[in-house]
Parts: C-alpha cells; sequence; structure tokens
C-alpha cells in the first residue's frame, strides 16, 4: 500500500465442470496477467477449481484429490509471484465437507474460510454436499501439504502493508446479518466475495444495490467475483459478474455474459476509508457493542498474516474526478433539482418563522448572487408569496461594468421581481473623505470600503421595508476568505453557504436550460431569462470593486488573485472531507487535471502545488471570518459552519502543512 492505496483484482475464469487441470490452468494465467499488473489481491469465484455446477460429483474423492492437488500446483505457480490470489474449492473437514476460500501467496497457504450460509431454496439445494461452518468445530487438518486451523469464528489475513480484508462466499452476503458486519467491525478494509450467483430477471440490478450498500454499511472496499462461462446450464445461466466497490461507490465493473475469462483492476483508497470510519460516531458505537459481545461470548477473531513482498514503484492508476462537487450523469439533474430544494425549503422555514414575506437581495450579475435569486424566486412560488416582494438590489460603483450591470437588470426584470437601483459612488467617495483616504490609491480600504457600503444598504433596506437579506457568499469565497469581513461576508440567511463556486456554474446552467421565459426587448434585442443566465455563467468571475479596462471589461479577475477555483474546490472537498495530507492531494490532482477531462483545464504539478500553498495558507488566516457565519442550509458532504461540520480555533497554525509541501 502507497499513498493509501492497493491494487486488487476480481477474476472469472473460464471453466469446464469437474476438470480441475483445466481450470486451474485458466486462474494461474490470470493471476500471472494480475501480477503483471501490480495487482497486490487477486480473487476468483465460488469453487472456481472445480466448477461450481458439479452436483453430486462433489461426493467423488477424485473430484475432492484433484481439488486438493490444484492448491498445490497454484502454492508452487505462485512460489515467485507478489501476490495474494484467493480461489474457491471444496475442503473436507473431519466428517464435513466445506465449500471454502483458500488464500494462497508464495507458495505458501495462508488460511482456508469455509462459506457460512448455504442456500437451499428454489434451484439452490447446497446442503445436499456441504456443510456450514456454523456446524464446524475448530479443528487444525493437513491439506496440501500444509497444517491449516479451520474455525467457524471469523477471519482476517493482513498484508504486509497492515491492510486487513476478510471473505465472504456468496450467499453470506444475502443474509440478514453477513459475516463481513462483524469482519469490517474487527477491522478488515476489504471483503472480498467468491460467488456463483445465477442470472435471473431483475436480480442483477438487485445483486449492484446489495454490494453497494454492504460495501456502504460497512465501510469497506467489496471485491466480487461470480461465476461464469463454462459453469453448466443444466438449470441455470451464469452472468460472470465482477464488481470492485468502495463504500458504495462502483469504481469497476466487469463485462457480463462474457465467453471468454475476464478480470476488472482498481485501486482501492484504503486511507479514504479509514477516514470515514474514524470520523463516523455511528461506526465507533457498532465497535463498542462487538467488543462487548465477543467478550461475553469468548469469541475470537483469528488474523493470519500475510508475507511480505518486493515493493513496487507507484502509480495512481484510478480515475480521480476533478469536480467532486458537480453531481455525474445520469443524476445531474435529481442532483441539482435536490439541492436547489434543499436551499429553497431552508429560505422558506426562515421567512415562516420571522413572519417575513419580503427579502432583498444583492444583485451583481455574477454567479451566486443570481443563484441566491432564482432560489429566493423558487421560495415565494413555493409559498405562494408574491414576487414582487423580492427586492433585488443593484449598487453599481467603480468597478461596475456595463455586461454585468445589464445582465442584473434584466435577469430581474424576466424574473418580475422589484427592481431597485442605488449607486454607491457618492456615499463611499464621501466615506473615503471623512476617513482621509485617497480615492486615487486602489488598495484593500478602497475594495472593502465598497463591499460594506453595499451591505449597509441591504440592511437599511431591510429595517426600512421589514424584509431579510439574503445572503450570496458561497463555499469556496467561505474556504478562501475571499469576503470582506462585516461586508459580503454578512447576511440574515446565507443560502449559497454549503455551496461551492464549481458547482454553482452548474447549478445556474442547469436552471437556463429548464427556463424558457421571455423578457421584453432590450437595447441588444430580445433575450430570454435562460440567454441571461447562460451569459452570466460565461462572465469571468469578479468582485467588480476597481475600475474596468480601457475598453469597459472586467479587469480584476478573481481567478488570476486567489487561484482557479477549480483547484481550490478540489483541495477543499479533499482536505476537509477525507483529512487528507498535502503531498496525497497533489498527487491526486495531478490525476485529476492532467487533460483527460474536457470539463477542466490542465495543471502541472508546480501550478497546483504553487495553488494549493494558497488554499492552505488562506484557509488557516481566514478561519475567523468563518467562526461568525450567518445561518444557511447544508446541501452536501462537505460544510463549513462553526454550528455544524468544521469547528477550528481562528489562530491554528498551517505551519506544518505547509512544510510538507
Amino acid at each position: 500500500m502507497q499513498h493509501g492505496f492497493i491494487k486488487v483484482a476480481a477474476a472469472v475464469p473460464t471453466v469446464k465442470v469437474g476438470d480441475v487441470e483445466y481450470n486451474v490452468q485458466q486462474i494461474e494465467s490470470l493471476i500471472a496477467q494480475a501480477e503483471g499488473k501490480g495487482v497486490e489481491v487477486i480473487v476468483f469465484p465460488e469453487l472456481s477449481v472445480t466448477g461450481y455446477t458439479c452436483q453430486d460429483l462433489f461426493a467423488q474423492s477424485t473430484l475432492l484429490d484433484a481439488a486438493e492437488s490444484a492448491v498445490l500446483t497454484l502454492m508452487d505457480f505462485t512460489r515467485q509471484l507478489d501476490i495474494i490470489s484467493i480461489v474457491g474449492l471444496p475442503v473436507i473437514a473431519g466428517d464435513l465437507l466445506l465449500n471454502c476460500a483458500a488464500v494462497i501467496q508464495r507458495g505458501q497457504l495462508l488460511g482456508i474460510v469455509p462459506k457460512t450460509y448455504l442456500p437451499n431454496y428454489s434451484e439452490f439445494y447446497e446442503k445436499r454436499w456441504f456443510a456450514s461452518a456454523q456446524d464446524l468445530r475448530p479443528m487444525e487438518i493437513r491439506f496440501a501439504g500444509s497444517s491449516v486451523q479451520l474455525t467457524p469464528e471469523a477471519q482476517l489475513f493482513r498484508t504486509c502493508d497492515d491492510v486487513l480484508f476478510g471473505i465472504e462466499v456468496c450467499e453470506d452476503v444475502w443474509a440478514p446479518t453477513p459475516p463481513s458486519n462483524k469482519l469490517a467491525l474487527a477491522g478488515a478494509d476489504i471483503i472480498f466475495n467468491l460467488s456463483a450467483s445465477d442470472e435471473l430477471v431483475g436480480k442483477h440490478a438487485y445483486l449492484k444495490s446489495l454490494l453497494s450498500q454492504q460495501s456502504a454499511r460497512t465501510i469497506t472496499a467489496y471485491v466480487y467475483s461470480a461465476s461464469g462461462f463454462g459453469e453448466s446450464t443444466q438449470d441455470v445461466v451464469f452472468g460472470g459478474n465482477a464488481f470492485i466497490y468502495e463504500n458504495g461507490s462502483l469504481l469497476a465493473e466487469g463485462e457480463r455474459f462474457s465467453l471468454t475469462g475476464q478480470m476488472v483492476v482498481e485501486q482501492i483508497d484504503v486511507e479514504r476509508m479509514r477516514h470515514e470510519r474514524r470520523t463516523n460516531s455511528t461506526y465507533v458505537n457498532a465497535l463498542r457493542n462487538l467488543k462487548y459481545n465477543m467478550e461475553a461470548s469468548g469469541q475470537q477473531i483469528r488474523i493470519n498474516n500475510c508475507r511480505s513482498y518486493t515493493p513496487r514503484d507507484f502509480q495512481l492508476e484510478r480515475t480521480i474526478n476533478p469536480l467532486p462537487f458537480v453531481p455525474s450523469e445520469p443524476s445531474m439533474a435529481q442532483s441539482c433539482d435536490d439541492i436547489l430544494s434543499i436551499q429553497t425549503m431552508g429560505l422558506a422555514k426562515r421567512l415562516v418563522h420571522t413572519g417575513s414575506r419580503r427579502i432583498i437581495i444583492g444583485i451583481s450579475g455574477g454567479l451566486d448572487s443570481t443563484l441566491a435569486l432564482l432560489v429566493g424566486v423558487s421560495t415565494f412560488d413555493k409559498l405562494g408569496y408574491d414576487r414582487k416582494d423580492i427586492i433585488g438590489v443593484t449598487m453599481p460603483g467603480f468597478g461596475t461594468t456595463d455586461r454585468t450591470y445589464q445582465n442584473a437588470l434584466a435577469l430581474m426584470q424576466s424574473l418580475g421581481i422589484t427592481i431597485r437601483e442605488i449607486n454607491i459612488g457618492k456615499a463611499v467617495l464621501q466615506h473615503f473623505e471623512d476617513i482621509g483616504h485617497d480615492a486615487a490609491i486602489h488598495d484593500v480600504t478602497y475594495e472593502n470600503a465598497q463591499a460594506r457600503e453595499r451591505t449597509q444598504i441591504l440592511m437599511d433596506l431591510s429595517n426600512q421595508l421589514g424584509g431579510l437579506v439574503v445572503g450570496t457568499g458561497d463555499l469556496s469565497e467561505l474556504a478562501l476568505g475571499w469576503a470582506t469581513y462585516n461586508g459580503d461576508h454578512m447576511s440574515m440567511y446565507g443560502v449559497n453557504a454549503s455551496v461551492p463556486k464549481t458547482l454553482i456554474r452548474y447549478l445556474v446552467r442547469y436552471v437556463a436550460r429548464k427556463m424558457r421565459l421571455a423578457v421584453p426587448a432590450d437595447e441588444e434585442g430580445k433575450r430570454t431569462a435562460s440567454d441571461i443566465l447562460l451569459d452570466i455563467v460565461d462572465t469571468p468571475i469578479s468582485p467588480e470593486l476597481t475600475p474596468a479596462d480601457e475598453n469597459g471589461q472586467i479587469k480584476q479577475k478573481t481567478e488570476d488573485l486567489v487561484g482557479p477555483y477549480e483547484l481550490h474546490d478540489f483541495f477543499l472537498y479533499h482536505f476537509l472531507r477525507f483529512g487528507f495530507t498535502p503531498e496525497k492531494i497533489i498527487l491526486l490532482a495531478c490525476k485529476a487535471f492532467d487533460g483527460h477531462d474536457s470539463r477542466t483545464s490542465r495543471y502541472d504539478e508546480e501550478t497546483i502545488r504553487k495553488w494549493l500553498t494558497t488554499f492552505l495558507r488562506r484557509f488557516f488566516s481566514q478561519q475567523f471570518k468563518r467562526s461568525c457565519l450567518p445561518d444557511g442550509p447544508k446541501v452536501g458532504s462537505v460544510s463549513l459552519s462553526p454550528r455544524g461540520d468544521w469547528r477550528m480555533p481562528s489562530d491554528a497554525s498551517s505551519a506544518i502543512w505547509l512544510k510538507q509541501l
């Protein structure tokens, strides 16, 4: 395991029922391929050595002896290979015949895990041939030239990198209390399932849901391999499913109904899952219950240590999403609707609670205020309030460009709200005169005075009109502290507080595509609300606090000053969500922004490192602004609310993070 990753594989060989020699050849071929790809653990289907559908042939000593000899062959084959292999086969234990998984590495048989739950309904009748692990008493057997401890208790296997994995066999995961529940709570990072589940109409989707939920519930990676082509089709057909899940997310999937052997390979982020467990109090409570129950019953969990292997050069191979906050297709529309509904319901409750039927929003013609306005309109429509009681205030200043000014007016007009225009120029100049500031000096005083003047106007209008000031600032700005303290930093309810900039773009674009509202003709011609929204999406992000260039275009571009939001949102997600180190964040970012994703720009490591340094410095130094944030609804898994997800001292040091960089 390097950088928290371990590479695993789910392999589905072709089989010939009862032809152990052929089956072992197919298994060996896939093991060799996997080892060449750097796979550390590979799993094969249930009873893959003999074939699952041998039926009464499982009573034949010839078949059972051949299966044991096959393990010897595989042990010899793997003697010089750096890979752990898990294969399925029948094993005799005293008077019992068990359906087992054998774990083999570098010429050694590390352990044997018997199946616990035997299906004996419908097309399944495994109890005709096999006994359950529950029928087994702890014993030591000689198998394939090795002494092996068999036990009905849970078993774990520990790799030399301290990754723990457990094993289930097919039906085990379908049980009300799967063995993987206990295995995960005992520390298993990965569960491998050797299966022979047959195909039925509708079963495939159910299976995927089952595996996803079990992976998520246990916060494990779940690697599943099921019997495929070559099994007997006398009564059922096997599709050869291969899945790799990580905490409920499907990372890799094989081809169903393939006529040839196949293998899916993926890197599992063990560090990520361990972070999830540490921060999940429900999981910690379940750990406590397991410990109590095991002490009361005298149960123990056996841990088998795997052998060491030669370290390899690490290369990150798995796909990394450069936009972790942005929903992916095909769930994009549903996710966008959910986010907007959460924002809407949050604002609706605040209005009903305060008895206010009017809101005041500063409209700049930028992304953030646009989304806040759309949420306001949605809220008023849901509550049956008159849109005219939404007071949209545009406040041109020294840096306001014609593009944003016209978009602000046109959007408010198209949505049918009340428009107020208040130029802040005179008030700010008077303020400069009062405090003795030279208006020709475009410093932080020059910029923040404008932001605070706008906030004062909104607050005073709220008093005058009996309305609620709706904040427009977003999660990305809060992370970077890119807000004027007690200026745009403050409101009476911040609907965008947990929506990052990259997501806002998609939300506004999504609404634009849904809207087909006509607006009256303006000086540029007739535009719809959808046209206006799309132009806002394409407008450079800027606070517009310094004068425009000689062509009247935006000169002060936020991303030129603090860095690209797509990078900062990526940093924020992995820093907060999983507590990753700067070193790992750089590794992931280099992979995510390597140019393969058309939705984002390409960044080299030097650029990523530069802006991550900026992110860390600003994130730590600007905590004081987040310590007194207004209320706002949480919409995703990352939030900076001091009352919810993020509690951090305002004077914490970033030294050790920056030192690692």
